[in-house]
């Protein structure tokens, strides 16, 4: 159903967000960071680019408290209501896509100022589902930034059917690992070589991280990259942890 008012689509962002960060609470988190760095939720450090899957973007708006962190919102009419929503949890907004006024968004997000942190679905807005695109790694070569593949998975989820890819929110009480590797640098000016052999670097990273998360959530089950269902497992209440490089590997090849 797609929703024309701008006034419902704030009223129903406002719900939408006042149940998240409801949940989000009761929530056990644990960060898992290969660069303490870069993280999001800190303010300071490197200006990044955080690679996400689309189907899991609900953990990192409501993981922690944004500082500096703008996203790339699709123009369509269902990117409106994410949009109404991003803009309650302090997230900046640049609207566009790759089929829609793609130019000006990527001009838009070359020109943001150097502190801010952009957060990108490389598979949206509508897929293939966990596959990466030129754009990113476009915008990495134009603008210094680093990308930040990153991973999430939760113990207990629901799966929220869409178009082309369902959405994961965590089911209270439940444990979310959220992952983010090592910054991959993409050198100013890079040729169509070097970003498409960057990109596939980021995929695998992506897929990797993925796997760790999944692999923490659920040890006892095997798992891919690209399952959509996943086993239920009861837990409770926030904390924060870090893991090093050694122990990431170690998650990822179980």
């Amino acid at each position: 159903m797609k929703i024309h008012s701008p006034r419902v689509n704030r009223i129903m962002a406002r719900c939408a967000v006042a149940v998240c960060r409801t949940l989000f609470r009761t929530l056990r988190m644990h960060f898992l960071e290969a660069d303490p760095s870069v993280n999001p939720y800190h303010g300071d450090g490197p200006a990044v680019i955080y690679s996400v899957w689309h189907d899991v973007a609900a953990y990192p708006i409501f993981a922690g408290r944004h500082k500096r962190t703008v996203a790339l919102v699709s123009k369509h009419q269902d990117g409106s209501l994410l949009a109404s929503g991003l803009s309650m949890c302090d997230i900046g907004l640049v609207r566009g896509s790759s089929s829609r006024a793609g130019a000006s968004a990527m001009r838009e997000m070359i020109d943001l100022p150097d502190d801010r942190n952009i957060v990108m679905t490389p598979d949206g807005p509508r897929g293939p589902r966990r596959r990466t695109k030129a754009g990113m790694v476009f915008l990495a070569s134009h603008t210094g930034r680093p990308i930040v593949p990153c991973g999430f998975a939760a113990t207990r989820d629901w799966k929220i059917p869409g178009s082309w890819t369902n959405l994961s929110i965590p089911k209270p009480f439940s444990t979310v690992y959220l992952i983010t590797g090592e910054p991959i640098p993409v050198p100013r000016g890079a040729s169509r070589e070097e970003m498409a052999a960057i990109e596939e670097h980021v995929q695998r990273e992506m897929d990797r991280l993925t796997e760790a998360a999944e692999q923490l959530a659920h040890p006892n089950v095997a798992t891919t990259a690209y399952q959509e269902s996943r086993p239920q497992a009861p837990l409770a209440r926030p904390s924060r942890t870090k893991i090093d490089r050694a122990d990431l590997d170690r998650s990822a090849a179980a």
